[in-house]
């Protein structure tokens, strides 16, 4: 299942790529978010879900992009921030006079304070040896199984009572490395949209990061065998001599506030149908339904995170 930590690394590999700098990988930011502060990251998810409209959730056009090759989004230089390297190769000095310094608060100021303080006892210098430890071996360490997955952009409204926007939004039924997966899909989803420009430096801030996971992949010979909110579909048919394909994730139905035939519509005319939406049951529809819940994660809420982990520092 898509987590906030995958979310907060796509949000990682997107700034890492346009900043110029060397990111964390998938391995290191996971056991980072463990370490922030989980209450205050979980309590952020709820916010947003409370206080925002829902999005346009909206995929690429046919629903499969491959990746000739994987887009470089690290500069030249081995640079890591500096809280970081200390994490992954304490220094003595290091070790013995530096440490993370725990909280269970639930606010996002208390957070932030809490997280930019350190501490000189040895209990905390066994804390961040320990945390050191656990970063290097995991280096290499799978954290799930490959899935197909899909990456998406928002831009979140600018004033109270908004709508979020979509920015981009490609992913991929091939099963996928999580690391690699995300690390191209931010990038594509970013880069490569046709629909939209390139999303640039100035907008970061601006952004939400959405992840999902594909599981439970299934053909239906009945086109209405799904449930809405539970289910995305994938479909392929013939028309005019000419083949077609499209896809919608879970979310989208249930956030458009669509019955099941208007998704069904406007799934092949997305797919470039132009037929006559009464007649769309005299189509032969190929339909594989799947399932996976969208994890979203606000670039304030991220922001907030990258700063604790560059405060990990003497």
């Amino acid at each position: 299942m898509a987590t906030e930590a995958h979310c907060a690394y796509c949000f990682e590999i997107l700034s890492s790529s346009l900043e110029k700098r060397a990111p964390l990988n998938l391995r290191q930011v996971e056991q980072l978010w463990k370490q922030w502060n989980p209450q205050f990251s979980s309590k952020s998810a709820e916010i947003l879900d409370e206080s925002t409209e829902p999005s346009e959730s909206i995929d690429d056009t046919d629903g499969n992009v491959t990746l000739a090759a994987p887009l470089d989004n690290s500069s030249p230089t081995t640079h890591r921030p500096a809280a970081v390297s200390r994490l992954l190769n304490p220094s003595p000095s290091t070790t013995s006079s530096s440490s993370v310094q725990s909280t269970t608060s639930s606010t996002p100021s208390a957070a932030s304070e809490a997280s930019s303080s350190t501490s000189k006892n040895s209990s905390g210098s066994s804390v961040l040896s320990s945390l050191g430890k656990r970063l290097r071996g995991a280096e290499k360490e799978r954290t799930e199984d490959d899935s197909p997955l899909f990456v998406t952009w928002n831009v979140m409204p600018s004033r109270p009572g908004g709508e979020k926007r979509l920015r981009g939004c490609i992913g991929t039924f091939q099963p996928q490395e999580l690391d690699d997966g995300l690390r191209s899909y931010a990038l594509t989803s970013a880069f490569e949209d046709t629909r939209f420009r390139p999303i640039t430096r100035g907008e970061l801030s601006t952004l939400e990061a959405g992840v999902t996971l594909l599981t439970d992949f299934e053909s239906i010979s009945d086109p209405m065998d799904w449930t809405l909110g539970v289910h995305g579909l994938r479909i392929s048919f013939e028309y005019k001599n000419r083949r077609y394909g499209s896809t919608y994730l879970p979310d989208v139905a249930r956030e458009q506030g669509w019955t099941k035939t208007e998704t069904i519509v406007s799934l092949m005319r997305k797919a470039g149908w132009s037929g006559r939406s009464s007649t769309w049951d005299q189509v032969d529809l190929k339909v594989v339904r799947y399932q996976g819940r969208q994890a979203k994660l606000d670039y304030t809420v991220w922001e907030q995170w990258r700063k604790w982990v560059d405060g990990l520092e003497e």
